[in-house]
């Protein structure tokens, strides 16, 4: 296993980190709470003993379960041997109490007298600005100073801009936790992000650097596409070592569902920021980029300058699962993303069709003919006919 810095703490954590978000489950359902705890014990147990001391979850992962299972599956020696970080759901703090009661109770569900990072769970500009109306920082200090906590962190899903200005707004993160692959390098944090943050001090973790596996298993054209080059990796490898061989990146953490993907994961990081790829790995990248680019429906570019919506509904993250869907034959696992990590009031179906966001948009997409639609793709209910206007000036044809 190979070892990277962890930002300004000092600390040495594992090139590769074990995300407990996708764990085997008995019924086969991504997510589920019925996990295969005897199996999944078995992986965590695997990766800790080949070298893996990050492991990662959180309050709701596992219809609340995860924090559980790790209490058990960590038993016997492996805490201690780990850095353990969860994240407080900072969308069910509603008073400033709150924060003590949430932390206290993962200590419990956890088995543990302190966290080694605590993360605030998905921050955006929303629930940034609740974080600093409800005095949470404040909060987070006096159980950094009781020493509940290790360090203090957060995940995050927005605009880079949002990035910047948590990562600014206070100055003692260790670690910022995004999104970031191949795929994403402008996209929500992004490689500016990453570099931002780690210019800072703040340790860099890397959440679905396989995209939830849509990088791993990619679809068909892609695989053709990698027959053509010949290159000597699987898809999964290329992906890490891609994100691996930037120095900003402290830790990747992979929601591993196999003890294949395990074995495949450990060997990959054995090599971790020393296999470089070479120049046709590269150009085989950038084919897939434009492969995947081009099945891309909506030419939304998460400026945000649609947003507020006044009726609360979150329009690029909308636009955002439905491109995934599209590029990476990825709907069902769109519709769980739907389901799961977006409220009621951001979901598509609460489009008025007020046009305000159309006035806006520097792209001209018809985003009330949009919203609709994706409700009914995203929700389950059968495609109806794409929108009058095409929202790509040469007009091609949409999937959805």
């Amino acid at each position: 296993m190979r070892y990277r810095l962890f930002g300004r703490t000092g600390r040495a954590v594992s090139a590769l980190g074990f995300g407990c978000m996708r764990l085997p489950t008995i019924d086969g359902r991504p997510g589920s709470p019925a996990l295969d705890e005897p199996e999944a014990t078995a992986m965590l147990r695997l990766a800790i003993d080949s070298g893996v001391n990050y492991i990662d979850t959180a309050y709701t992962y596992h219809g609340e379960q995860s924090e559980l299972f790790l209490s058990r599956a960590l038993a016997g020696g492996y805490r201690e041997r780990v850095l353990l970080a969860t994240k407080c759901p900072v969308w069910m703090v509603r008073r400033t109490r709150d924060f003590r009661g949430f932390l206290e109770e993962q200590l419990r569900r956890l088995g543990t007298g302190h966290l080694d990072v605590y993360l605030f769970h998905g921050l955006n500009q929303r629930r940034w600005e609740g974080v600093l109306e409800l005095g949470l920082l404040e909060e987070a200090e006096k159980a950094l100073r009781e020493g509940l906590i290790g360090h203090l962190g957060f995940s995050f899903h927005d605009r880079l801009s949002v990035f910047r200005k948590i990562v600014d707004g206070y100055g003692s993160w260790a670690v910022a936790l995004v999104q970031y692959n191949y795929m994403d390098v402008e996209r929500q944090a992004g490689g500016e992000g990453v570099r931002y943050a780690a210019s800072r001090g703040v340790a860099v973790a890397v959440m679905e650097p396989l995209l939830g596996g849509c990088l791993a298993s990619p679809p068909p054209e892609v695989r053709r596409i990698f027959e053509e080059y010949g290159v000597n990796r699987t898809p999964a490898d290329l992906a890490l070592q891609w994100l691996w061989e930037q120095p900003e990146v402290s830790v990747v953490l992979s929601g591993m569902s196999t003890r294949r993907q395990v074995e495949e994961n450990l060997a990959s990081a054995d090599r971790a920021g020393q296999d470089p790829l070479a120049s046709r790995e590269r150009e085989l990248i950038e084919r897939i980029r434009e492969t995947l680019e081009s099945k891309r429906q909506v030419p939304c570019t998460d400026c945000g300058y649609c947003l507020p919506c006044p009726s609360g509904v979150n329009i690029p993250g909308m636009f955002e699962l439905l491109n995934y869907a599209a590029m990476y034959d990825g709907l069902r696992s769109a519709r769980l993303r739907y389901d799961r990590f977006f409220t009621a009031q951001e979901r598509a179906d609460r489009c008025t069709g007020c046009g305000e966001c159309e006035e806006k948009c520097p792209q001209g997409i018809p985003v009330s003919e949009w919203m609709p639609r994706i409700h009914a793709l995203l929700a389950g209910a059968d495609p109806s006919p794409s929108p009058s206007r095409s929202t790509d000036p040469a007009g091609k044809r949409h999937m959805y």
